[in-house]
């Protein structure tokens, strides 16, 4: 199908159910999913549409990118998460005293962690319970629990935080923009994320490249506040304004 007819049934999908999935229209229009958010990042660009996670909206739409569940989330993009969070792995070294974000690529990192001369500290449930079947000495991070994301967020939470210094944090994020920068859904967890990396040495971004050009409700950092690790960059602006691994 030639990309004019294609962005013409993007929009005609979008203008009768007011957001579209990646997924869905690679199934309806039996192309792959790269090559539709591809269009929908060229329809983004000109303003025809606003692209968000997993999908897209109207332009001008106030909907940002919306919060899904953790085992929704961890289906999507395997093998871009798992590059990621195997080359972010590599960046511990002994002594060092880090902070490990919840989410599925961090979550993923556990898997190929080694450095048993190091200390772990997490707000995740699912990630304490694997550093410790590992062998690694964990920290947990008090709080109240979020179900959506099992991860332990608020005041406490942010308390104890604050007392730490990390040589090293390693975060997730719902969006990457240049006028954004790193964005979440969630008011706590977006508060947590920026004691993270206020507290950290040196700050993380672990991402694939779905993530860029989203905005989230809540900005928790800059782009000149963290390194990016991530599968690819699509759009050349993002290198000239964080500095970025591609992980090929």
């Amino acid at each position: 199908m030639l990309q004019n007819l294609r962005h013409e049934k993007i929009l005609r999908q979008l203008e009768i159910n007011h957001a579209v999935k990646v997924t869905e229209l690679a199934k309806e229009m039996s192309i792959s999913e790269s090559t539709i958010r591809r269009d929908i990042i060229e329809l983004d660009r000109i303003g025809k549409l606003k692209k968000v996670f997993g999908g897209a909206i109207p332009a001008g739409s106030s909907m940002v990118s919306a919060p899904t569940d953790v085992a929704e989330r961890d289906m999507i993009n395997i093998e871009e998460k798992e590059r990621i969070a195997k080359y972010a792995a590599t960046l511990i070294e002994d002594d060092d005293f880090v902070y490990i974000d919840a989410g599925t690529t961090t979550y993923r990192m556990i898997d190929y962690l080694e450095n048993k001369n190091a200390t772990y500290v997490t707000n995740g449930i699912a990630h304490a319970g694997k550093l410790v079947q590992n062998g690694f000495d964990v920290y947990m991070i008090g709080g109240m629990l979020r179900p959506m994301t099992e991860a332990a967020v608020g005041a406490s939470a942010i308390e104890a935080l604050n007392r730490y210094n990390f040589t090293k944090c390693f975060m997730g994020t719902n969006g990457i923009d240049v006028r954004g920068g790193f964005s979440t859904p969630h008011i706590s967890e977006g508060a947590m994320k920026t004691a993270a990396i206020k507290n950290s040495g040196i700050s993380f971004i672990l991402a694939d490249h779905t993530k860029f050009g989203l905005i989230s409700s809540v900005t928790f950092a800059g782009l000149n506040e963290a390194y990016i690790i991530t599968d690819k960059v699509e759009d050349s602006v993002y290198l000239k304004e964080a500095q970025i691994k591609e992980i090929v």
